[in-house]
């Protein structure tokens, strides 16, 4: 649920935890936390950490442009039948 919105956040460039949280609305900072080292794990993110002062920055790994394009096209899929897909 939460790993396309970050990963869509991301592909403007590098962010700090708060610029992501601010653009993926309603996720909590536990969740985004975890999904963080998900991504990080799995080797899509890059984490980076300065000393002074002390502050993170994220970015998308070399490896995860390649998917860029499909997670592009499942946005625009997802807009497009937005109206369907809520429906219950």
């Amino acid at each position: 649920k939460w790993k396309m919105p970050i990963l869509t956040a991301l592909s403007k460039g590098c962010c700090r935890y708060r610029e992501i949280q601010r653009n993926v609305p309603k996720i909590t900072t536990r969740v985004l936390s975890k999904e963080l080292k998900h991504l990080e794990e799995n080797k899509l993110i890059k984490r980076k950490v300065y000393d002074a002062p002390l502050s993170v920055e994220y970015r998308l790994s070399k490896y995860t442009y390649s998917l860029l394009p499909i997670l592009e096209q499942m946005v625009v899929w997802g807009k497009n039948h937005k109206k369907v897909i809520s429906e219950k």
